[in-house]
């Protein structure tokens, strides 16, 4: 896998369970993985609570990219591939949170993936093509 790191995210909402986010986020990261916790206000006064975690031993962000590939979606991902890396070489996918609180790899909502993609210069084209490559091997 052609990454340097991971970041997974998502936001629990007062009418969430925070513990069945943050199941869900776990579902797409190794055992025992740490997950920090940060508290926010929303818009009408609400509580948020951002739940993150940054995966970045290369052992460790196969096995994310490996749960991702389990949807099944590969080859969407592929046709989708310029929209998904931006101008800084970062990867980007939605997750279902709601598959993945059931065990399930999806794409969806609720959960959000940037993976910063290893291209040589770091320029979008050579990103790409690592992406490619990358999801090709997986």
């Amino acid at each position: 896998m052609e990454f340097h790191y991971v970041d997974l995210r998502s936001f629990c909402y007062a009418t969430e369970d925070e513990d069945r986010v943050e199941a869900a986020l776990r579902h797409y990261l190794p055992e025992e993985y740490p997950v920090e916790r940060e508290t926010n206000e929303g818009h009408h006064g609400d509580e948020i609570v951002v739940l993150s975690a940054r995966v970045d031993n290369a052992d460790d962000v196969r096995y994310v990219m490996d749960r991702v590939l389990e949807a099944g979606e590969q080859d969407r991902i592929l046709d989708e591939i310029e929209e998904r890396v931006d101008d800084d070489c970062s990867f980007h996918l939605r997750l279902d949170k709601q598959a993945a609180c059931e065990g399930e790899s999806g794409f969806g909502d609720g959960l959000h993936l940037r993976a910063k993609v290893e291209a040589y210069p770091a320029k979008r084209e050579k990103a790409v093509e690592a992406v490619r490559r990358s999801l090709a091997d997986g």
